[in-house]
């Protein structure tokens, strides 16, 4: 079994999502750890574990990151976390794997899968085995308790139901 940590100074953890259905308000959790557990030649089979703190919300607009760190959204006070946990990964081609897993969010849990590429693995110049996966699911943010909406006067819809999360990160093998 083979151990990789995620490198967050070379990783990212993202997510988009519909403001007014014409366009995407963008962000991502600055604060978070990963584990990634390899059985065999392959990711077949690994086991992920992810962390994210909910506080560390950015959407490079203070106002905006106070609001999802609120009750209307996070609830970061009562729910310091979001959790995703695999329950299984299988290989898709010779770079591609599905990972499914349990994604909690308030106290919410969801099976959710990902689609994820394995970008390759490299050894850095401090002689560190580097891996590196990039991925994204989509979920609707309502099932996680993110309830919050207003409607316009115009009766558009402020904020989307369907959150996509993306993620570029690269592990170092322990």
């Amino acid at each position: 079994m083979k151990t990789y940590k995620i490198d967050p100074l070379h990783s990212s953890v993202s997510f988009k999502i519909r403001h007014l259905l014409i366009s995407n308000v963008t962000g991502q959790f600055t604060n978070f750890e990963a584990t990634l557990e390899k059985p065999g030649d392959d990711f077949s089979g690994a086991k992920v574990t992810f962390v994210a703190q909910t506080n560390s919300v950015d959407t490079n607009n203070e106002q905006r990151d106070n609001h999802l760190k609120s009750a209307d959204f996070f609830d970061a006070e009562n729910h310091p976390e979001i959790k995703f946990v695999s329950t299984g990964v299988q290989k898709s081609d010779e770079e591609s794997y599905k990972i499914t897993g349990d994604l909690t969010i308030k106290n919410i849990t969801k099976a959710v899968t990902i689609n994820a590429t394995f970008n390759g693995e490299t050894t850095d110049g401090y002689g560190q085995v580097k891996i590196g996966f990039e991925g994204d699911t989509k979920v609707n943010r309502k099932e996680f308790g993110l309830t919050w909406g207003m409607v316009t006067e115009a009766g558009q819809v402020v904020v989307g139901d369907d959150v996509k999360l993306q993620f570029d990160v690269q592990f170092t093998q322990q």
